[in-house]
């Protein structure tokens, strides 16, 4: 590569232009992308020295260990934890995204101002507001309070179901925003002609709409689900110390224990984990397109 571009700098044409145009971009993505990933890869398979840093010995031991009780049940928590939220988020997303899309394009408008606001604030403020919402005494107990609905002050915050909510309010944007991208290109005079035809308007919906706007949610799914194995930071804000996933171990390993080569196998667990999702989305997503094609 870097010959090719001293001969482009010599005889400058077409082709040596478009080469130079997009060199930077290759620079940039080895040495960011490509070259830490690699670094990752090589590290997890050398040893944690006695007191600090690696020693240059092949191991197989920092995966071998990642099977022990303590980090498989990590692993299977924080897998649990993104299908509830990527179910939860599904379930509130996918008609949020839907309904949104039916509507005319001034409270278009104000609908994704409305969801994009958040976005102008840092994300660790606005779950440090959840933690004024969830504390003993907190705006959420005093209103069920004042509803009769609880007599005395709830636990919520640095609970299971505390990060679930925190997952929910950061990723939830994703699924609404692919799906909506996704059921405004649905042409729904299909579903009218579906009605037209003596279908009611579940199995228009289900026949029609659902199909047509598969891929959005499948891509909703992909946004949320990896995400949500890895956002430490919300387990650590909202969850204490009780909810550890797979994030958590990995940021303990680096900055506690000090043992990185068993933190770049995790991560490359994990990566491995989240690049089988991104396949299954493929595969899904190619199989849908041949059968609209079809």
């Amino acid at each position: 590569m870097i010959k090719r571009a001293f001969e482009c700098f010599r005889q400058l044409n077409i082709n040596c232009v478009a080469f130079l145009a997009v060199l930077p971009l290759f620079v940039f993505t080895f040495m960011f992308v490509i070259g830490p990933l690699i670094y990752m890869l090589v590290l997890s398979f050398l040893q944690r020295a006695e007191v600090w840093g690696i020693v240059n010995k092949f191991t197989f031991k920092n995966y071998m260990d990642i099977f022990e009780p303590v980090y498989l049940k990590t692993f299977i928590e924080s897998f649990k934890l993104a299908i509830t939220t990527t179910i939860l988020i599904m379930i509130i997303g996918y008609p949020f995204g839907y309904f949104m899309a039916k509507l005319d394009a001034k409270w278009k408008k104000r609908m994704m101002l409305l969801i994009f606001i958040p976005f102008w604030t840092s994300s660790l403020i606005r779950l440090y507001g959840w933690i004024i919402i969830f504390r003993a005494n907190g705006i959420l107990d005093k209103l069920l309070m004042a509803l009769n609905i609880t007599e005395e002050p709830l636990k919520l915050l640095y609970t299971y179901p505390a990060v679930v909510v925190g997952m929910i309010y950061v990723l939830l944007p994703f699924m609404i925003f692919s799906v909506y991208s996704s059921a405004e290109k649905l042409d729904w005079s299909l579903v009218e002609a579906a009605r037209d035809l003596g279908a009611s308007s579940m199995q228009a919906f289900f026949t029609i709409s659902l199909k047509l706007t598969l891929p959005g949610l499948l891509s909703g799914v992909v946004l949320t689900f990896i995400p949500s194995m890895g956002l430490f930071f919300i387990a650590d804000i909202l969850g204490g110390n009780k909810v550890v996933l797979v994030g958590n171990l990995i940021q303990e390993q680096l900055m506690k224990a000090h043992n990185w080569p068993f933190a770049a196998a995790l991560s490359v667990v994990l990566m491995i984990l989240t690049s089988v999702m991104i396949y299954i989305y493929r595969r899904i997503s190619n199989v849908k397109e041949l059968e609209g094609l079809v």
